[in-house]
């Protein structure tokens, strides 16, 4: 497996059950698999967005894409 994704899978394990105060686990949640899914998608826009005017359309078209309703799916201000 991908190093960058083994890091996200354990980031959002782990912020996951810091804000719900759970004990580590041996598989994710819901809730972590979730913010495993918000992680990738950071991942993809910050990949895309380098200042040029088509990088910056390709991130916004990517957010958008994903955009679920108030707030989207980025909508927790994911840490990169």
């Amino acid at each position: 497996m991908n190093e960058r994704i083994k890091a996200l899978i354990e980031q959002a394990r782990t912020q996951v059950e810091h804000s719900e105060g759970c004990s580590p686990a041996t598989t994710l949640s819901y809730d972590a698999l979730e913010k495993f899914a918000e992680l990738i998608v950071r991942e993809c826009v910050n990949a895309v967005m380098d200042g040029t005017k088509e990088g910056d359309h390709y991130a916004m078209r990517i957010e958008r894409h994903f955009d679920n309703g108030p707030g989207g799916i980025l909508r927790f201000g994911v840490a990169e």
